[in-house]
Formats: C-alpha cells, sequence, structure tokens
C-alpha cells in the first residue's frame, strides 16, 4: 500500500491541533437548487465564473497529467498586476469574499501549473473560509492535474477536518479513492469513515447512493445489502425508494449472497439447535445415531438456509421494514424542520429570519428528544449555514457544557472565536464570561484585552463587563484604572461619542464600589468639562443627582440644562426637538423634587415657550412610570437574544451587535443552552490560545454601542464614528446613598 494509500484508509493530519487551532468540522450539504445554486456551487468552466461562486463545485472526474515541474517560491512572487491589486484588497479586508474568488480566478488564468502559486492563494482563503468544500475540491484537482497524488490526499484530508460534517466533501473524496486506488477495503474503510460524520445526515443520499453504486460493481451482494439495512435505520431523505430497491433486490438474488457471513452462521447454528435436540428417554446408541444423522444433513440444511424459501425472505425483509416503518415514523417529526432549510450550505450572505428561527425550533426539537448523538450533529450542520452568527456558537458551547461535555464546549468556542466569527465582540465577551466562569482569569482576562486593543477600541460594554469582573476577584483598584485608561484615550480623540457614556458608568461604578458620593460627582463634573453636554448625559448627572447627598448642584447643573434645550445658533450636534423636550421635562421633574418655586417656574414657563405647551399642559410622568425602569428594553440576556447579524463579506460587523448593556441592579436570566465536534482542521495559520495571544491580529470592525446607564427614558448618544447606538436604559429611583449599593447584581 502506498504512502498516499494509507493516508487514505487510515486518515492524515497535516498539523498538530492546538487547544484553539481547529476550524469547524461542520456540514456543508447537498445543493438543493435554490438561491441560484449555480453561482452558489461554481459550476462552470474550471478557470472561473463569470460571477463570484461560493462552494465552488467542480466535476469528479479529474484528468491526471504526468508529474509536472514543481516551482519555488520565486515564482508565487510574480504577480500581474491584476493579481497585486487583488491581494491588496483581500490582505486590508480577509473577509472580502467576491475579491477572493476574483483573486482564485485571476490566479487559476494565468498560473496554469505554477502550482505553488496556486497552493499559495488557496491555503490562504480556505484558512479564512474552510467551510466552502467546492473551493477544497478545485484545490485537489489542481494537485492532481501536476500528479501529485499524495498531496491530494492531503488537501482531501485538510478538507474533511474543515467540514468534516458535509456530505458534498466526502463524496468528493469517496470518488477520488474509486478512481485511484484498487484495493476496496482501502475505499471501503474510507466510506466508513464518511458515514460515522454524516451517515445519518438527512441529505447523505448522495454518499449512500455511491456506496450502493461501488459495491454493486463489486457484486458483493451481502455488503450491499448491509449498506441497506445502515440506510433503513436512519430517517434521511428518499427512504421509500432505498426500502423499495432493497426488496426489489432481496426478491432477485437468494438468501445466501445477501446474508453476510455472520447471519449465515447464525442460521446455521439456529438450524442445528433446533433438529439436533435428543429425547431423555433414548439410549446412547440412538443419541449417536441422531448426530450422526444431524451431521449427514448439515449440508442440505445450510442449502436451504441459503435458498430463497417464502418464509425465510419474508422474515429477512421484516426485520428491515420494521427499520424502515420506525425511521420513516421519525422523519415524519423532522420533515418539516428540513423542509423549511433553504439554504444547507454557507454562504456569506445573511439568512432570512424565518430560517434562522427554524434552526434554533429544529434544535429545540432535537434537544428534547434526548439523542446526544443527534444533538451534536444537528448543531454541526446548523453552524455551517450559520456560521456567521454568534448565536448559535454560543447556544452550541452552552449545550455541550450543560451536557458536561467540556471538550466540546471548548473546541466549539474556539472555532468560534479563532476563525468563524473572530471579528465580532459578542463572542469574545461570551468567551470571557465562559472562561471566568470556569476558571480561568487570565484566558478571560485575554479575551477583554483582545476586544480592547483589536475587535472593537472603546467598546463601553466590554470596559463594563472587564471592570466588573476585576471587581469580583477582588481588584477594585485594576478597574478604576481600565476606566481611566479608556477615558484617557477617548478623550484623544475629536468628537468621541463614546467618552460621555464612559464618564457615566465609570462614576456610577465608582459611588456603588467604593461608596465614595464626591468622587462619582467629581467624575461627572469631569465630564461636563470636557465634553458637549447632551441629553443623555444631562439626564444621567440628574438622576444622579437626585440620589447623592445634600446640597444639590442646581445651579451648577442650570446653564449645562439650558445649553441643550435652547441652543444658540453656533451649537454644533443639536439635539432633536424630542430630546430637547423630554430633558427639559426631566429638568423640570428634578426641580420640583429639589428645587424653589422660582427655579421651577422659570423652568416651565421656558418649556411653554419653547414647545408650545402651557403649564397647565406639562406631560408629567406619573409615579410608576418614574419608578419603572426600561431597563427591559436593553437588558438581553443570552437566553433572548434577538437574532445577531452575521459579518458580511462586504460589510463586516457594520451594526446590529446585540449588545448587553449595565443597568441598575437586577437579576439575570439563566444562559441558554449547549453540543460537539470532529478533531479540527489543521490550517496553516496557527491561531493562539487566549493566554497566549487568543489569535492573530485582526483589524478592528465596527461596533454600535450599549447606552448602559440606568437614567431616564432610553435616548440614544450620537453615533460612534464606527456604528450607531443603542438606547439607554430608563430612571429607577434609587434609595438615599447612605451606604453604597452591591453593584450590578448580574453576572457581568
Amino acid at each position: 500500500m502506498g504512502d498516499s494509500e494509507a493516508m487514505v484508509a487510515q486518515g492524515y493530519t497535516s498539523a498538530p491541533y492546538g487547544d484553539y487551532n481547529a476550524p469547524a468540522a461542520t456540514t456543508t450539504v447537498e445543493s438543493t437548487g435554490q438561491e441560484n445554486a449555480s453561482l452558489v456551487n461554481g459550476t462552470g468552466p474550471e478557470g472561473g465564473s463569470s460571477a463570484p461562486v461560493e462552494n465552488g463545485k467542480a466535476s469528479d472526474e479529474v484528468a491526471v497529467t504526468a508529474p509536472g515541474a514543481e516551482h519555488g517560491d520565486n515564482a508565487v512572487s510574480t504577480l500581474s498586476p491584476e493579481e497585486e491589486r487583488l491581494w491588496s484588497i483581500v490582505r486590508a479586508n480577509s473577509l472580502e469574499f467576491n475579491a477572493w474568488t476574483a483573486l482564485i480566478e485571476e490566479t487559476e488564468r494565468i498560473a496554469q501549473y505554477n502550482i505553488a502559486k496556486i497552493r499559495k492563494v488557496y491555503d490562504t482563503f480556505l484558512a479564512e473560509f474552510p467551510l466552502c468544500y467546492g473551493y477544497w475540491k478545485k484545490y485537489a484537482d489542481h494537485e492532481a492535474r501536476v500528479g501529485a497524488m499524495d498531496k491530494v490526499v492531503e488537501v482531501y484530508e485538510r478538507a474533511v477536518q474543515g467540514v468534516t460534517y458535509s456530505v458534498d466533501i466526502w463524496v468528493h473524496y469517496c470518488t477520488f479513492a474509486i478512481n485511484t486506488y484498487g484495493d476496496p477495503d482501502t475505499i471501503r474503510r474510507l466510506f466508513e469513515r464518511a458515514l460515522v460524520y454524516v451517515g445519518t445526515d438527512f441529505l447523505s443520499s448522495p454518499l449512500w447512493d455511491k456506496y450502493i453504486e461501488y459495491e454493486c460493481m463489486q457484486q458483493d451482494w451481502s455488503r450491499v445489502t448491509m449498506i441497506y439495512t445502515k440506510i433503513l435505520e436512519n430517517p434521511i431523505q428518499n427512504l421509500d425508494r432505498y426500502f423499495a430497491n432493497f426488496k426489489e433486490l432481496a426478491e432477485t438474488r437468494p438468501l445466501s449472497e445477501l446474508r453476510s457471513a455472520e447471519e449465515s452462521a447464525a442460521v446455521a447454528a439456529a438450524s442445528d439447535a433446533s433438529k439436533a435436540s435428543p429425547s431423555e428417554s433414548d439410549g446412547k446408541a440412538d443419541e449417536e445415531k441422531s448426530q450422526a444423522d444431524g451431521s449427514s444433513e448439515q449440508s442440505p440444511k445450510l442449502e436451504t438456509a441459503g435458498s430463497t424459501d417464502p418464509e425465510e425472505l419474508k422474515k429477512y425483509i421484516a426485520i428491515r421494514e420494521a427499520m424502515y416503518i420506525k425511521a420513516k415514523e421519525f422523519e415524519s417529526k423532522i420533515i418539516g424542520f428540513e423542509m423549511a432549510i433553504r439554504r444547507p450550505y454557507f454562504h456569506v450572505r445573511p439568512l432570512n429570519a424565518a430560517e434562522l428561527e427554524n434552526w434554533h425550533n429544529y434544535l429545540d426539537f432535537i434537544e428534547k428528544d434526548g439523542d446526544f448523538n443527534k444533538v451534536v450533529k444537528l448543531y454541526e450542520r446548523c453552524l455551517v449555514a450559520c456560521a456567521n452568527y454568534p448565536e448559535y456558537w454560543i447556544r452550541y458551547v452552552l449545550s455541550m457544557e450543560k451536557s458536561g461535555s467540556m471538550d466540546l464546549a471548548d473546541n466549539a468556542l474556539a472555532r468560534a472565536t479563532q476563525v468563524f466569527v473572530k471579528r465580532q465582540p459578542e463572542i469574545h465577551l461570551f468567551a470571557a464570561r465562559f472562561k471566568e466562569q470556569n476558571g480561568d482569569i487570565a484566558a478571560a482576562r485575554a479575551a477583554f484585552q483582545l476586544v480592547h486593543s483589536e475587535i472593537s477600541p472603546g467598546l463601553v460594554e466590554a470596559v463594563i463587563k472587564h471592570a466588573n469582573m476585576e471587581h469580583r476577584q477582588g481588584k477594585p483598584e485594576d478597574a478604576f484604572a481600565l476606566y481611566q485608561q479608556v477615558i484617557a484615550l477617548e478623550k484623544g480623540k475629536e468628537n468621541s461619542t463614546v467618552l460621555p457614556l464612559l464618564y457615566a458608568q465609570y462614576s456610577r461604578f465608582s459611588y456603588l464600589v467604593s461608596g465614595d458620593a464626591e468622587k462619582a460627582r467629581k467624575i461627572l463634573v469631569e465630564a461636563l468639562d470636557h465634553v458637549q453636554p447632551s441629553k443623555p448625559l444631562l439626564e444621567t448627572v440628574l438622576h444622579f443627582e437626585s440620589f447623592l447627598p445634600v446640597p444639590r448642584q442646581i445651579d451648577y447643573l442650570a446653564p449645562f440644562v439650558e445649553k441643550v434645550i435652547n441652543p444658540n445658533s453656533d451649537a454644533q450636534n443639536v439635539a432633536s426637538s424630542t430630546e430637547r423636550e423630554e430633558l427639559s421635562l426631566i429638568y423640570i421633574e428634578f426641580l420640583g423634587l429639589f428645587g424653589d418655586v422660582k427655579s421651577i417656574k422659570k423652568a416651565e414657563d421656558q418649556h411653554a415657550k419653547l414647545f408650545r405647551r402651557s403649564t397647565s399642559e406639562l406631560r408629567k410622568r406619573s409615579a410608576d412610570e418614574f419608578l419603572s425602569s426600561d431597563r427591559t428594553k436593553m437588558a438581553k440576556t443570552y437566553n433572548g437574544t434577538p437574532l445577531a447579524q452575521p459579518v458580511s463579506a462586504q460589510a463586516q460587523w457594520s451594526g446590529g451587535y446585540a449588545a448587553q448593556p449595565q443597568t441598575w441592579p437586577q437579576a439575570q436570566a439563566a444562559p441558554a443552552q449547549p453540543q460537539q465536534w470532529n478533531p479540527a482542521y489543521g490550517q496553516q495559520a496557527a491561531y493562539g490560545a487566549y493566554p497566549a495571544g487568543y489569535t492573530a491580529p485582526q483589524a478592528p470592525a465596527p461596533v454600535p454601542q450599549a447606552a448602559a446607564y440606568g437614567a431616564y427614558p432610553a435616548q440614544a448618544y450620537p453615533a460612534q464614528s464606527y456604528a450607531p447606538p443603542v438606547a439607554g436604559a430608563a430612571p429607577v429611583q434609587q434609595p438615599t446613598a447612605a451606604a453604597p449599593q452591591a453593584y450590578y447584581n448580574t453576572y457581568y
């Protein structure tokens, strides 16, 4: 057996797998023709196509030429102007999928048999998009054309590690093995490897069909029957066709050809036991005679057992029919979910809300069914189509944690944070919480630091959660230092939209943790000195001032409020009319509690003048409204997070990040639920574990901020430079500031 044949039979690992060097072993299943499948699967001329393709599907028939000359690194460095342009695009933004497909097409057009150049572009592309099974196939085809059969096997082995739960890539690999190797055992072992992972996939028919076709070519009818028996145990597509084909085979071939060696031996043993049962009343001679007769009749018995006796045939079919009926019963329960999956393969375009919800419902159903193996495989299928959605990765991790499979949970989290959603802050914030929860504080800090330095510098939610974690670890000074460092960085930026929120959170944190009201007040005063007054900031200040110890700083605050509700013509970033009116009402309420009658009258008169309302028409909020909080509009737990938006290859993380802002103390719901995968795909680019760098440097990605201070009505800050904001929380009346309150009793 040659080296490449041994790799096919035994499996091949191109690189050792570290804790976080594991891209997805997930599913890209059979295309059903939806969503322009010809473009999605890349069917077209081998050199490229007229439009960017997704899965790069190519023919199984590959012309293997004589070994070609290997090209050195100097060949790789010779690039055309168009290649240089496209490489510069993907280096700047590695998620620019259209640029990648154009680069591959251009390289294939120019390189032809320059395999070194082709390897470079495919290796780099597939490190970013390992789920594109068709491009693995095209890569293997290029290796086959230069006669590098060991390299073909290596590519396929990397492919089935990167897309372990893909029916299509296993079909391509098995087809290659059939066309290349003559040893049936080698080919059968490869088929059996594939069936371990995707044999129960609802859309696994192409693989089963290829296996049946191969064994029919070998005319090994007992193996064909064995394959049908395995199929009939699983609720997969085309089950009726498989049962009909099995019955036809059973009725046209003798049972001696259909039974395995074990089955034939069992039938013979059962027949011997029923015929050779001597009576106790018989003498020893009769017993010996009976045994001799039994021996002489053994050959006819085996012949009968292998015949097409109607009763034997009926029993033989009935056993498989019972399996078929049971599988059909389960199929009737899942067929609705399966039919709602319109795009089972990976694509950079977002999925529609209905399909995302269907995946959640399908996972709910399978988890309730309680079959752990089915749960794992469905999650892996889901995380092909939904690979760009952090919520499904989070759910997978939590499901595996709940089931006690921490190795699978860690593996899924590593794939999410290092490959599939590595540029989305949500997954790293979840990773920090998950690591802290499991006692790995160093990894939690590394996850936060990655967000601060690379993923989304200045993200307020990350600062809040990081500071809270340091407080939980008994290091409040580190938490204070974190706020101060981030505020100092934001003060160096022109018109930072984050700075007011950071000051508000820092003030609140200081008061609730240290109980130092004067320090908290000084932080807010500093904020008013360094940032332009705005409705959200002043709303926070008024609310905070309302429960701090006397004296109230009414005279100090009045000019700032006046500047917002009655701006002059030269003012920049003027608040909207609605915001100005709401702030005016809040200020009047504040004065009603803490001001004198003169200041109240002045504020009411100004309100009536600016917003054309008389004093009697002022929109007063009831006590219930004042005491209530809008925090439920913004405090999203992992159980109730709206469907997250994926990172698009064209617009990475442009908005829609479901932030989990900090509000006044409240209870948080328990996390969602969890699930597994195959040992990882060994990419050429290694991703470090959290404590040791966490991941390769990423370009900062834009994300929206959450106005998370527990203040008056939900109100957005002006948009940050990298994303639109999320509304802030509504007021919760606090007790007098005699003693500091427990800070943020949710997880963060």
